[in-house]
């Protein structure tokens, strides 16, 4: 030891503490915390796949010992703890932590109950069959390799990764400084939005939302609410999404319950009924009287049944509020680009893969391609041996040693040394004339592989379009449906609305409560007298009620029999296919047990020359400002107040200036202005506005245009239009004239509409049987009639509801159909025709 070095050295603690404390954060930051942009995956997922995939431990092999992995990746690859590792392994085994797992595990590797995985010398596991897409290839010098932890062992930098796990997968970890949280997506809506960037470099990150990757999708399923958080993240890499837990309500003998089927992504079950037993035993959530976990293989399922008195809407909002049935997911969109954190939006990510595609697929080809040259200059050799066979056979005869044997044929022949060695390994065999056949062949078919290879290194497009046909492979084989369902509510409404694209659909509301909307155009006409199709399925004591027609974008004002208000957005009202039968109304909104809406106004705004006109069963009509209604509370307002034994019927908006005409039951009508019922306060009980006879109710209110005609549907399927001017004016609380004739044919008046002709007519009946039909095709008849058949009713039907909804177009594409049929009916028209005039020809002779 040299005695004169000074042993102490002085440094700068404030630069060795800078200078240490930066290699220990890029050290975690690039070594442990943060996933790669290219594979999604952290060096510890990498080093256990590669591990698996070097072991053996494929998706056809059988299992193995987890422990037998851990000691291979700790040994090999991972300078840290075994649980470390196995924990990792575990977590890539769990469906409910991976949105496709990459593990395939045998034994218990945990619960959405927080339950720990058995200890690694108990479970067993292999790679699944989609992991195998991550390390395919992998042997065609397509990623670069580094030196482990002490240099004795190779291992892969980045792993191919065939299909965008990153955003497949997701991604989370903290690493010095900085935190990833990525979550997981639909495989096909993933690789859908990297085939359209492959084929349109300039395509908007709006448009890869719009039509290809729409949100988040996570492994435990539940609901998204809004589009805001998604549209900020994928924008800027940075967002906020709500998620939801999702839960229906039904009832039982009389008493409501909630069933939550799914939670959302990373709650812990247990923790989640424990948490809500206690709010329910500290009296900070009241209502529930049982809760029960009858989650089993086949599902999740948590029950609460509810008091009868209690508001089951009311009752999910306090758990949506109190408990982690709704939580929020902050997404950072951070990983590794070339070895530093960058945060990146939607668009740079699946970027960064595609260009990562485009290197693996450029090595792969260019290792194909000098594999098939080495190859062929083999080929090459053996082409020329077999051309001076005799020559080259007396060449090694004469040779006393193999090396003297290859530098005469290298001398002789202008080989390569690699030529003549393969011409000396020759087996006689080969020298038959099929196999020399079979080595002309290869050859010709090797040159015709290293043109193709290097056509393809050659194009850009080509390498695209390779990239394009292996991913849409690997969607055709492991992509399957959505799990989280996006939908418009929560706290994010107004920001919501301006990625709802505006249009028009159908509302449908039964009897008993459930609500739907869907696009118009899923009903085509069909002609007066049809039987109709399926408008929505219901029980068999429940019918559709109110339909009408609106836009995403308008604002429903909802009537109920009490007469109070609520308010919700078209876009809020869940889309369901035509068949369902819908979503329970206190889903969306908090009525009351014991009241039904019997009313649906849709708003464009509140402007100050418009009203609502209303009017009771009893005959009893009111006219408010449409302002007064601008403010509705969630659990609603009151509208109207009601005398005893009354409820709302019937309320429409008006402009000041209408004609008023209520029909009732028994057949009777009256039209006055609505300028004889004058403005009051929206709490107002009214002033009568049709006398009504005993045993008579109202059963419409409308408006009514000049020029316009009075349709009256009955409720056996019965209808006619009536001249409005046959419906003199009067003036309000008279008892009105005749509009129908009524007798057990045809039943009592369901609906009282007027109609100009340039509509079209929705009857649904209370099976829910729901028919189209242009309103001109309704016979014209006075209205001392009793009207024509519109809709064939079994002897138990009855029509529930009438709505107006805008006449549609015929397609083109039905129209064509349409003369198809035409001229295949009249070509076999005009053969029958033929037939029967040759039989007249042979049969002339004869007495007919």
């Amino acid at each position: 030891m040299d005695q004169e070095r000074p042993r102490v050295q002085e440094i700068n603690l404030s630069d060795e503490m800078r200078t240490s404390f930066l290699d220990y954060a890029m050290s975690v930051i690039v070594s442990r915390a943060l996933p790669d942009v290219r594979d999604g995956l952290k060096p510890v997922h990498r080093r256990i796949l590669y591990a698996m995939h070097d072991l053996g431990m494929h998706a056809d092999k059988s299992y193995k010992k987890s422990a037998r992995i851990v000691g291979e990746v700790i040994g090999k690859y991972h300078p840290h703890g075994d649980s470390a590792v196995y924990d990792a392994m575990v977590r890539m085994a769990q469906d409910f932590n991976y949105r496709y797992t990459l593990v395939n595990g045998h034994g218990n590797f945990g619960s959405v109950d927080g339950d720990a995985a058995a200890a690694m010398r108990y479970t067993e596991a292999k790679m699944s069959k989609i992991s195998m897409e991550l390390l395919r290839d992998i042997n065609k010098n397509t990623i670069d390799y580094v030196d482990n932890y002490d240099g004795a062992e190779r291992e892969p930098v980045v792993l191919p990764a065939r299909f965008p796990n990153l955003l497949v997968n997701g991604a989370s970890g903290i690493a010095v400084g900085m935190a990833t949280n990525i979550p997981p997506h639909q495989l096909g809506e993933v690789i859908d939005a990297v085939l359209a960037i492959s084929r349109n470099p300039e395509i908007t990150i709006e448009e890869l939302m719009e039509n290809h990757i729409y949100g988040p999708d996570f492994p435990t399923g539940g609901e998204i609410l809004g589009r805001s958080g998604i549209r900020q993240a994928f924008q800027t890499g940075k967002g906020s999404i709500t998620i939801r837990s999702k839960a229906d309500i039904d009832e039982v003998n009389g008493k409501p319950r909630i069933i939550v089927s799914e939670i959302p992504f990373q709650v812990n079950k247990a923790r989640l009924i424990e948490k809500i037993a206690e709010l329910v035993r500290d009296k900070k959530l009241e209502g529930i009287t049982d809760l029960r976990d009858e989650s089993d293989r086949d599902g999740m399922r948590i029950v609460m049944e509810l008091r009868r008195d209690a508001n089951a809407n009311v009752v999910l909002n306090n758990l949506y509020k109190q408990t982690a049935m709704q939580t929020s997911f902050g997404i950072n969109m951070l990983s590794l680009v070339n070895g530093e954190p960058k945060v990146m939006n939607l668009k740079q990510t699946l970027e960064y893969y595609l260009e990562h595609q485009r290197e693996i697929i450029t090595r792969r080809t260019q290792y194909e391609l000098d594999k098939a040259q080495a190859r062929a200059h083999i080929l090459e050799g053996l082409r020329v041996a077999l051309d001076h066979l005799d020559a080259v056979i007396e060449l090694i005869r004469k040779s006393q040693t193999a090396d003297i044997a290859r530098e005469g044929l290298m001398e002789q022949y202008g080989l390569s040394e690699k030529q003549a060695q393969a011409i000396l390994d020759m087996r006689l065999q080969r020298l038959t004339g099929l196999e020399r056949e079979k080595i002309e062949n290869e050859y010709n078919e090797i040159m015709a592989l290293i043109a193709e290879l290097k056509a393809i290194l050659a194009d850009d497009e080509k390498v695209l379009e390779i990239i394009r046909e292996e991913l849409t492979a690997i969607k055709e084989q492991f992509n399957d449906e959505r799990r989280t369902e996006i939908v418009i509510g929560g706290t994010d409404f107004i920001e919501d609305e301006d990625l709802i694209p505006e249009e028009t659909i159908v509302i449908t509301l039964t009897h008993h409560g459930y609500i739907k909307r869907l696009p118009l155009t899923t009903y085509r006409s069909q002609n007066r007298g049809g039987r109709g199709i399926q408008g929505m399925g219901t029980n068999e004591d429940d019918f559709v009620e109110h339909l009408l027609s609106t836009s995403t974008h308008d604002t429903l004002l909802f009537f109920t029999n009490k007469g109070k208000v609520y308010r919700a957005k078209g876009y809020e009202i869940p889309e369901f296919s035509r068949t369902a039968k819908g979503l329970p109304l206190v889903n969306v909104l908090e009525v009351e047990q014991d009241e039904w809406i019997n009313a649906v106004i849709p708003v464009k705004e509140y402007d100050e020359a418009s009203s609502l006109f209303f009017t009771t069963k009893n005959g009893l009509s009111k006219r408010t400002m449409l302002n007064q209604y601008k403010n509705i509370r969630r659990g609603g307002l009151r509208a109207i107040n009601l005398r005893e034994d009354d409820e709302l019927i019937s309320v429409r908006l008006t402009d000041g200036e209408q004609h008023i005409i209520i029909g009732t039951k028994n057949g009777l009508a009256i039209r006055f202005h609505e300028t004889d019922v004058r403005t009051m306060g929206r709490t107002a009980t009214g002033v009568k506005g049709i006398t009504l006879r005993e045993d008579d109710e109202v059963v419409s209110m409308e408006i009514l245009h000049e020029g316009s005609e009075v349709l009256t549907v009955t409720s056996k399927g019965f209808g006619k239009r009536t001249p409005e001017d046959e419906y003199r004016l009067q003036n309000r609380g008279g008892r009105g004239i005749l509009t129908c004739r009524l007798n057990d044919r045809n039943g009592h008046v369901s609906a009282v509409k007027p109609v100009f002709g340039e509509e079209d007519l929705m009857i649904i009946t209370e099976t829910g049987v729901l028919i189209r039909m242009g309103s001109e095709t309704i016979s014209q008849t006075s209205r001392n009639t009793q009207g024509v058949r519109l809709i064939r009713l079994g002897d138990e039907e009855a029509v529930a509801t009438v709505a107006l909804v805008e006449k549609e177009e015929v397609e083109e594409e039905l129209e064509e159909e349409i003369d198809e049929a035409v001229e295949e009916k009249e070509e076999q028209l005009v053969d029958e025709i033929e037939e029967v005039v040759e039989d007249d020809g042979d049969h002339s002779g004869e007495e007919n």
